[in-house]
């Protein structure tokens, strides 16, 4: 069942009037408060109509809710989780820590979606999520313990496997996940070198390399013949 997406916005403006407004739990006062939202979200969503859809799947939240709330009790439970980690390993003496950036792509390709996962994993503590690769659709994600990233990966997989249920993505959970990369390959980088004889040759001077098979330079010839004409 469609409708026009302004109309539910204009609602929705409504609903949320009630919560911010704070009126007593009394059906008079409650109606009227949803009203006056209605009178002014209703306006300002046609207004900005342009910015939403044209249409919009009412059922769309009711088939999503187990999702939804499947999202967000997983979303608790690893913020817990994540918390108790990060505190044991500030608090361990040899601080086992091995910082690591991994290149995760996703199959949610929607602006909602990946927003979402983005910031889900940056609220957890001990990941945050980098920049967003457009091209590859994939997430720079820096993680506090780089040792085991498929741990690190597997409950982004679940959100991900919940957010392609509710945003309505073109792409099933069943569908499976792409293989993250770790950034760069050879992490941790060797420190770059450069050789004596390179650092010589960055320095020498342009007259120092163009020396002919005496071993004199074109100035220095130039500096002979102009004597040799002031004589």
């Amino acid at each position: 069942m469609n409708a026009k997406r302004w109309l539910v916005a204009g609602v929705a403006f409504a609903v949320l009037w009630v919560f911010v407004n704070g009126t007593s739990l009394t059906p008079t006062s409650l109606l009227g408060t949803f009203l006056i939202g209605l009178a002014v979200g209703l306006p300002v969503a046609f207004v900005f109509r342009r910015l939403y859809e044209e249409e919009f799947d009412i059922t769309r939240p009711v088939t999503a809710a187990p999702s939804i709330v499947a999202y967000a009790l997983l979303f608790v439970r690893e913020i817990i989780v994540a918390n108790l980690d990060v505190t044991y390993r500030v608090l361990a003496l040899r601080m086992p820590i091995e910082p690591q950036v991994i290149y995760i792509p996703l199959r949610v390709q929607t602006d909602l979606g990946v927003t979402t996962i983005a910031n889900s994993i940056t609220i957890t503590p001990g990941t945050l999520a980098l920049d967003h690769d457009p091209d590859e659709n994939a997430l720079y994600v820096h993680i506090i313990d780089g040792r085991d990233p498929h741990a690190v990966v597997e409950p982004i997989r679940q959100w991900e496997n919940y957010a392609l249920t509710i945003f309505d993505e073109e792409r099933s959970p069943d569908d499976p996940p792409p293989e993250i990369r770790v950034h760069p390959p050879d992490y941790p980088p060797e420190p770059k070198t450069v050789t004596t004889q390179e650092t010589q040759m960055s320095n020498d001077t342009p007259e120092d390399t163009e020396r002919d098979s005496d071993g004199r330079t074109a100035t220095d010839e130039e500096t002979e013949g102009g004597a040799e004409d002031g004589r």
